[in-house]
């Protein structure tokens, strides 16, 4: 068997970069270190739709925000303002409003143009702050996630409001993870990370698996990101072979293509 390309992010939302790497002949595993799933209770983001007219802007940190959030709204049978301006991080984001029927022709959508570095500060850039001064903006974010977005807007003498729209559900470390990880570590070609939350985890699990001496073979491996704060963070955590591409799955694809062809 071909060493595969490891996929961390939650498994049904890897479909489409699994198809994209297997057109190329590689071989895929997913290993998704979290999954999304539904709140529990909906009360908090439920009372922020109802009040959509208020807001100068819904910012989304990432596409689970944006399928969350449609979601939520369809099944309140709420109506989105079509003029009501959009901000999210990534390529994938902006797809996402596209599949549930955003018109960019129409609504204002912001991202950043640093296709290198598609994050909160970059995002920042394409903002007129100024404009936004004492006006209301919705941040629709995970159950966690950094402050830094938020704490900038307040900064700046804007009204932000954060909600949750989804939860992250972390997977037991039991028998048969502890075995896949184990192979994957010995035979991995490449892993793909699109969120630096999985990196502490990969090391503590590597640890568990086998002290140090595993940890430092985790830290060994390929590592592909789409963003530099995930960059950032893997080269603090010791990761010793990084590779940042620009953002979406595509660009994910072309990275592996261009190093492994």
């Amino acid at each position: 068997m071909l060493s595969p390309v490891v996929i961390t992010r939650p498994e049904r939302q890897s479909q489409e970069l699994i198809s994209l790497l297997q057109k190329q002949g590689k071989t895929c595993v997913s290993f998704p270190m979290f999954e999304i799933a539904a709140l529990d209770n909906t009360t908090d983001l439920d009372q922020q739709l109802a009040r959509l007219q208020a807001f100068t802007m819904l910012v989304f940190v990432s596409p689970n925000a944006v399928e969350a959030f449609f979601s939520r709204l369809k099944e309140l049978d709420y109506v989105r303002p079509q003029q009501l301006s959009l901000a999210v991080m990534g390529q994938a984001s902006r797809l996402s409003l596209k599949r549930h029927g955003v018109d960019f022709a129409v609504t204002p959508v912001f991202s950043p143009q640093d296709k290198q570095r598609t994050d909160s500060e970059t995002l920042l850039k394409e903002l007129d702050l100024a404009s936004m001064s004492g006006k209301e903006v919705l941040v629709i974010r995970g159950d966690s996630g950094r402050d830094f977005f938020a704490t900038s807007l307040r900064e700046a003498g804007i009204l932000v409001t954060q909600v949750a729209s989804y939860q992250r559900v972390i997977p037991e470390f039991d028998q048969h993870k502890q075995s896949q990880l184990l192979t994957l570590i010995s035979s991995a070609l490449a892993w793909i990370v699109t969120s630096s939350e999985v990196l502490p985890r990969l090391l503590a699990w590597s640890e568990k698996l086998g002290g140090i001496e595993m940890v430092a073979k985790m830290q060994q491996q390929s590592l592909f990101v789409p963003h530099a704060r995930i960059a950032e963070k893997a080269q603090e955590l010791g990761f010793k072979s990084v590779s940042l591409t620009a953002s979406g799955d595509e660009n994910l694809a072309l990275a592996l293509q261009s190093r492994y062809e």
